[in-house]
């Protein structure tokens, strides 16, 4: 059975087919045109209808990255479905390297918009009505903000849609947040509409993260093998244990302002007590020591050793099986080492 033509802003495009549709946006004020590409790639066989975005927030540009990789991978050519790929949806804020639009909104936390909002609401508005309606998967991507990093990880509401286990098992990132929606979220909007959304994040803003960008391109053709829409690819590796769900986490902060020595990596395993890093003070000698309050694994932290009192220096995951997670994720870096052939046939 062949697939329906598909129309995206008043384009439509043809089972088999591969294009590139610009979305028209609210133009600058010189009336220069803005426009959201959107990459259309249409399967000759029926299968699901995947989208895939980057850059909600202008400033994370890992995902731009993934995406470029994922259309150049030789699978697509065999594509059962449909792949929606937007490299960047706020480009507003992609031109000025800024996490928000230029009136300041979080664009995250503007869905599902409205065509007669804010520019914010008009943006999402959009997304939803070319893109999100009408498909049956997404994946987000993400970063962490200006000056934090993130451990690749996969953050879903697991009792929303009974298909978010397995879908964050196969997109397989060793880190997965059982995490609550955050209102106004892209991933909200998706839940309403019971489409299952991943969210992946990896690295830092406006940083280029090499081992995040393998794990988002990695986990996104898991997934798209787990849906049928691509054969399995050679860096899947099926005895790979299988990813374990956070029980819960939380962020340290500091309690006192000061400069930050960091002793703790992202992926560390950490027990209650640990030292992580060391507050000092370059007026006068009044040193501090951030201690672990739980165990767990950092999965964030903060880059910039400069902090104020109350900021959040490190991201904590709690695990019931923690010496489990650590093997994991030792194998899951092992597996994406650029220097391994068989990861970079595919990575």
């Amino acid at each position: 059975m062949t697939p329906a033509p598909l129309v995206i802003a008043g384009r439509r495009v043809q089972p088999g087919e591969r294009a590139r549709v610009d979305i028209p946006l609210p133009s600058l004020y010189t009336q220069t045109p803005v426009l959201m590409p959107v990459h259309v790639l249409q399967g000759r066989r029926p299968g699901p209808r995947l989208f895939v975005t980057a850059s909600i927030h202008g400033d994370e540009i890992n995902g731009v990255e993934i995406i470029r990789r994922l259309l150049l991978q030789k699978s697509l050519q065999r594509l059962s479905g449909t792949l929606l790929a937007v490299p960047v949806v706020n480009v507003y804020g992609y031109v000025r390297q800024s996490r928000y639009l230029p009136d300041r909104r979080d664009l995250n936390r503007s869905f599902p918009g409205s065509d007669k909002g804010s520019l914010a609401a008009r943006l999402a508005a959009t997304l939803i009505g070319e893109v999100v309606e009408g498909s049956t998967h997404g994946i987000d991507l993400h970063t962490g903000a200006l000056h934090r990093e993130n451990l690749p990880q996969i953050r879903v509401t697991l009792d929303a849609d009974v298909r978010m286990p397995a879908l964050a098992n196969a997109f397989g990132t060793p880190v997965i947040l059982d995490a609550e929606v955050r209102p106004g979220s892209l991933r909200a909007a998706a839940i309403e509409r019971a489409i299952p959304l991943l969210l992946y994040e990896g690295g830092e803003a406006l940083r280029f993260d090499e081992f995040a960008v393998r794990a988002g391109l990695r986990g996104i053709l898991g997934v798209m093998c787990h849906l049928g829409m691509i054969r399995d690819h050679a860096s899947r590796k099926t005895h790979e244990p299988k990813p374990v769900v956070a029980r819960s986490c939380l962020w340290i902060r500091a309690d006192r302002s000061g400069v930050l020595l960091s002793l703790t990596p992202l992926g560390a395993c950490v027990k209650k007590g640990d030292t992580l890093g060391i507050i000092t003070d370059p007026f006068r000698h009044a040193d501090a020591s951030v201690l672990a309050p739980t165990s767990g694994i950092v999965i964030g932290r903060t880059n910039l050793p400069l902090v104020t009192e109350g900021e959040g220096i490190y991201h904590i995951a709690r695990y019931g099986m923690l010496e489990a997670t650590v093997e994991r994720l030792e194998q899951y870096r092992d597996s994406l080492d650029p220097d391994d052939e068989e990861s970079e046939e595919i990575l």
